[in-house]
């Protein structure tokens, strides 16, 4: 008896290969949206008088931690 399959397997078509690209492609703009609108926030409150951070609670040499907390100190 023969056994035969139509299951196509989609990460070897090229339908596939353009998805998986695509969708990296994807990933790299959201990454270069979110860095942009960081660095913007940090030059923000690098703007900022020592006695303006203080009173968010943040001193100079706590902003880079205070933007990128959920990244590097989640």
């Amino acid at each position: 008896m023969a056994h035969s399959s139509t299951h196509h397997d989609a990460s070897l078509s090229l339908s596939g290969a353009f998805h998986r690209f695509s969708s990296a492609l994807g990933n790299i703009f959201l990454a270069w949206a979110e860095s942009d609108s960081r660095l913007r926030q940090m030059e923000a409150l690098n703007a900022l008088s020592d006695a303006e951070l203080a009173e968010r609670g943040l001193r100079r040499d706590e902003i880079a931690r205070f933007v990128f907390k959920d990244v590097f100190w989640g």
